[in-house]
């Protein structure tokens, strides 16, 4: 593998020198090629750095990760956010198909997004642009799709129901196209669960916003486009009694 040239931008000097040993000991791969407190230093040394994978906190003075990544004439390398967002942050960094790592960091997440940001094409402006509107708004709409020409951006009032396939899960369209992504149904299922998104079976999990019809009698849910799947006996139950207009 290649050397990977890393800048490390935070305002926490803490937080950099943690990484720095992080790096240092555990990833001999990984070249720090500059470290920041300041996020308008390191966009003056950007050009001469020419990071491959870069750590950016977001909530810095003067000028904040977004701000900095947007001032740069283009944007061709990895990013993984460092942060100490709250839940709903976290959330939008998976719809939006990106890396993070919350502090503290712990070593093995680091190996993790290391590993992923090695294999990944550069981050897209789209998904850095749709991320800073939804924690702008607190709210999440669209979430991106990594596909084989690059990221698909999914409306989810537009999902019909997701399903599992091994290692892998399938989004399904009005329109019965199919997205497969590389993420289990358990991975899909932290990011809807609080988005009018249900799981009903350990293969299903279905947009309760495009249920036609319910059969309480067979356990049967059939969606807008009359595809009808199964509900587990354990979550009929849940059905009835939280979704009583089912």
């Amino acid at each position: 593998m290649n050397t990977i040239r890393a800048l490390l931008i935070d305002d926490e000097p803490d937080s950099i020198r943690l990484m720095q040993l992080m790096l240092k000991e555990h990833f001999p791969g990984i070249a720090i090629a500059g470290a920041f407190t300041s996020s308008a230093r390191a966009l003056e040394q950007w050009s001469i750095l020419q990071p491959d994978l870069v750590f950016l906190d977001i909530e810095m003075p003067v000028m904040n990760g977004f701000e900095l990544l947007e001032a740069l004439p283009q944007l061709n390398c990895a990013v993984v956010f460092v942060t100490a967002y709250n839940e709903f942050a976290i959330k939008a960094f998976r719809f939006n198909a990106l890396d993070y790592l919350v502090k503290p960091v712990a070593l093995e997440d680091l190996a993790t997004v290391i590993e992923k940001a090695t294999r990944q094409q550069a981050l897209k402006t789209d998904q850095l642009q749709l991320l800073r509107q939804q924690l702008k708004k607190g709210q999440i709409t669209k979430i991106a799709v990594p596909g084989q020409t690059g990221i698909v951006f999914v409306d989810l009032r537009d999902i019909l129901y997701v399903e599992a396939s091994g290692n892998y899960a399938c989004l399904v369209l009005p329109d019965n196209r199919k997205l497969l992504i590389s993420k289990t149904l358990k991975d899909i299922q932290e990011v809807l669960e609080e988005q009018q998104f249900l799981r009903i079976h350990r293969q299903y999990i279905i947009n309760l916003n495009q249920v036609k019809h319910f059969n309480r009698n067979e356990s049967l849910l059939t969606m807008i486009n009359n595809e009808v799947l199964p509900v587990s006996r354990n979550q009929k139950e849940n059905l009835i009694s939280q979704y009583g207009w089912l």
